[in-house]
């Protein structure tokens, strides 16, 4: 695989986490709460193959093989940054909206 389709699996695969982490937190507004943990399932195996993807470019570079730093990789990364980001905070609303569930 050449360094633009690394880029766009870290791209896609990075917004479709994204994507159904936003999913899943709807599902957890609707009290759907094992849709929602499926949902994040599905965020996490999609930010799996972004990550490693990324890792593999962190080893080459650490080994030697440098790789061209271009707007589409900042691009690539920023995408990556927040599906993280974007992920980490749908497990917190997913458990308040739990809890939240528990006591009304």
């Amino acid at each position: 695989m050449d360094l633009e389709q690394i880029i766009f699996v870290i791209i896609t695969s990075s917004g479709d986490a994204k994507s159904y982490c936003m999913e899943a937190m709807a599902f957890a507004r609707n009290n759907e709460f094992i849709k929602a943990k499926e949902y994040i399932k599905k965020a996490e195996k999609e930010l799996l193959k972004a990550h490693e993807q990324q890792t593999d470019l962190i080893q080459k570079e650490a080994g030697g093989k440098k790789t061209e730093i271009s707007l589409l990789m900042i691009h690539a990364q920023d995408h990556l940054m927040n599906a993280i980001t974007v992920k980490d905070l749908s497990k917190e609303m997913i458990h308040m909206y739990e809890k939240l569930d528990n006591i009304l």
